[in-house]
């Protein structure tokens, strides 16, 4: 198959000359391919953004369903509109806020469907790009444009000789997300303002925008109606329709700033980011951005599509999470006022999924960024209580389950990054793990473990997850605390972070769940997906441990642990079984799909089975990760699946993130160089590496012979060279 996709510099060279003269010489985006992850469960979307940016401009199909979460799924031939808000790779289906739709009369309209004004398009005349997105609208021979700001939309519609219009729909909803409140104001002629406010995932998400089109619209015509929900009158809904007449080849630029504060907020946003005029300048100060963050790895390969998906993958790990404060710092707070803070505010935190491995690469990537998360973890504790599970918008979701701003916020104070307060933040840790009433951690503080409730009333499901989750969260959290002097906390939380132990059952050498009783639910089958285990079986959670995998090995014993740890790659599930949908790019029981895999492959280091590890790390590596829109085998989910890839192609993973250790594996390229923001940088070297020698021979740190099979944070900050000597 073949896809437009980065070759976007070319075309607009003179454009990149003028507007970028910091661009690196190198250009790292033309291995970017944003249709990677938009087909099979990826759920990714191809439009414009900038890194971490907060506008997400992608075009939308106008069908909802569980593939279409992104807005976008690739075997669709339809779009309904282009919206600037979406997520990446989640499970999840909100935002595709303030959405815009160009036409020629008469439009093509399916009035009795969700997918209401739409027209036709083919992939053969799509492009997308880091930081560009274009497509033509079939029905109506308008090529429409996309690029972006931190904070701003910027669309281009080139229209043939017609009578026009655009719409701009706050009312159209999809999967998750219902309109409850929407304004349009027109301000003049080339101006409109408002919000939409939806419920949905996020309850309460508001989103302010201001507009400014290249030429006034001839006129206007305003659809609203009243919004109704359980009975009562929320709000009414708006739909503008701009008219115009234009010629053959005419363009008409609309720009949008988003603020969650309110239209002043979006309008400053508006004067910082949008005021000019050149399309083309907009696309390649996006192409600059983008540039400057993918060139902090450089990677030496031959292989396009392994280039391609490597730096696909650098991509959409800062594609989240996304800034959420305006130019000047202000931001809609947890405790629904507006807030301003001096660094900038983040939101959509994916932790469950991400604190794996994106955040520890974004330690090395952008330690300020890190540092802006972090406070902006702390600002969410001071308004709402508790540290976030899976916040956006000024909403927390509580999707999934843990308190997994701790690790990100222990691994960051151990890096010795940032400014933060950290006995504020030991504060917010201990008092977040330490409410009795959320999720069972009053029973599982008195007693060790979470219940499997007998009792339908009291039964929260995900029992034992919750269980290995919390142990490790503990974990960080004594760590943190010695290492602040609290040796009482410390004692406490390492005495927690045991708790493991207390849902291993060695009958059946599996952890499984317990009652209230204390008894382990039975029956039991560790292949089954039960309400009690997280998005997984029995086989998948036994290995997180990550805080004491050699404890872990001591309670099951050596042997066992390794038979299993065989199994778990070889132990195929039946033909006919009926896997559910997170269970994708499956090895035997390896669910590389879904994140409590994740590290498992790289545990065989500590039985000293390194090699086997090299072997399935390699066959993730080109199996299931291709330069493809089905190239990735699970969802995104924020980055980590593309975090996964990236650190493991360098060879090196973060069993277990705090610890400041990197676990060995077999490096993907040649040589690849990551550029510290201390102005050292860690090399990797890999001699004879081809797809058969995976296997590590031998490894050595600046020249020297090393025996050990991790590195540690500190040999990275000084700039190590990392070399593999690889055969079969």
């Amino acid at each position: 198959m073949k896809m437009k996709f980065g070759y976007l510099f070319v075309a607009l060279s003179v454009g990149f000359s003028v507007g970028c003269a910091t661009q690196p010489q190198q250009d790292f985006a033309e291995y970017v391919n944003p249709f990677i992850g938009t087909d099979f469960t990826g759920n990714t979307y191809p439009g414009a953004t900038v890194p971490f940016g907060m506008v997400q401009l992608s075009p939308d199909n106008g069908y909802p369903g569980w593939n279409r979460i992104s807005g976008y799924y690739y075997p669709d031939s339809t779009i309904a509109g282009f919206s600037h808000t979406h997520l990446t790779g989640t499970g999840a289906g909100d935002l595709y806020d303030i959405m815009f739709m160009p036409v020629t009369n008469p439009y093509v309209e399916e009035k009795d469907s969700i997918l209401g004004i739409y027209s036709k398009f083919s992939h053969s005349d799509e492009t997308a790009a880091a930081g560009y997105y274009s497509v033509l609208l079939k029905d109506y021979n308008i090529k429409v444009e996309l690029t972006a700001t931190e904070r701003c939309g910027v669309q281009q519609y080139t229209f043939p000789e017609s009578s026009a219009s655009v719409f701009l729909n706050l009312r159209k909803a999809m999967n998750w997300d219902a309109t409850v409140d929407t304004r349009i104001e027109v301000v003049d002629s080339v101006t409109l303002q408002g919000y939409r406010m939806s419920t949905g995932w996020a309850a309460d998400q508001r989103v302010y925008f201001y507009t400014k089109l290249s030429r006034p619209f001839d006129s206007i015509v305003m659809d609203t109606a009243a919004v109704i929900r359980d009975g009562k009158r929320t709000g009414t809904s708006y739909i503008a329709r701009l008219d115009y007449k234009m010629k053959d080849g005419e363009k008409l630029m609309v720009r949008t700033a988003l603020s969650g504060t309110g239209v002043e907020g979006a309008k400053l946003n508006f004067e910082a980011e949008a005021e000019g005029t050149d399309f083309n300048k907009y696309v390649a100060d996006a192409r600059a951005m983008w540039n400057r963050e993918l060139s902090k790895i450089e990677i030496t390969t031959n292989d396009i599509d392994a280039k391609t998906n490597f730096y696909t993958a650098l991509y959409h790990t800062m594609t989240a999470p996304t800034i959420s404060s305006d130019i000047d710092g202000s931001y809609w707070g947890m405790d629904k006022k507006v807030h301003k803070a001096d660094n900038v505010t983040y939101g959509t935190f994916s932790l469950w999924d991400t604190y794996r491995t994106e955040h520890p690469l974004l330690t090395y990537m952008h330690p300020a960024r890190v540092n802006d998360m972090v406070k902006s973890f702390l600002n969410h504790y001071d308004q709402f209580g508790r540290l976030p599970v899976w916040n956006f918008y000024g909403n927390e979701t509580d999707m999934m389950i843990g308190y997994h701003s701790v690790p990100v916020i222990v691994e960051a104070y151990l890096k010795g990054i940032g400014n933060f307060d950290a006995e504020h933040a030991l504060e917010a840790c201990v008092t977040t793990a330490n409410i009795d009433s959320y999720r069972d951690l009053g029973f599982y503080k008195e007693n060790g473990y979470v219940p499997a409730y007998s009792d339908p009333a009291k039964w929260q499901g995900w029992s034992l997850s919750k269980t290995m989750e919390y142990a490790y969260d503990d974990w960080c959290i004594a760590v943190f605390a010695e290492k602040l002097g609290k040796q009482d906390i410390a004692e406490e939380f390492y005495k927690r972070a045991q708790n493991y132990r207390n849902v291993y059952n060695p009958a059946t050498t599996f952890m499984q769940p317990k009652n209230e009783k204390g008894e382990f639910v039975t029956p039991f089958n560790p292949d089954e997906y039960t309400e009690d285990i997280c998005e997984s079986n029995a086989w998948h959670y036994f290995w997180n441990v990550q805080h004491d995998v050699d404890g872990l090995i001591e309670l099951v014993g050596k042997d066992r642990f390794a038979a299993k740890l065989d199994s778990m790659f070889t132990y195929v599930p039946a033909s006919d079984e009926e896997l559910p949908i997170f269970s994708t790019g499956m090895i035997g029981q390896y669910a590389h799909g879904n994140e409590p895999s994740h590290h498992v492959a790289y545990l065989f280091n500590y039985i000293g089975q390194p090699e086997k590890a090299q072997k399935y790390l390699a066959q993730i590596m080109h199996e299931l990760y291709r330069n493809a829109p089905h190239g990735l085998c699970g969802n995104e989910d924020c980055g980590q699946m593309s975090a996964w890839y990236v650190m493991s192609a360098m060879g090196i993973y973060p069993v277990n993130p705090v610890s400041l250790k990197y676990d060995l594996g077999t490096p993907l390229f040649p040589k690849a160089v990551m550029h510290l923001d201390n102005g050292k940088s860690f090399t990797v070297i890999a001699n004879n590496l081809s797809k058969e020698n995976c296997i590590v021979k031998s490894v050595k740190v600046n020249g020297q012979p090393y025996d050990k099979l991790y590195i540690t944070h500190d040999m990275i900050m000084q700039g190590c060279t990392l070399e593999f000597e690889m055969g079969k």
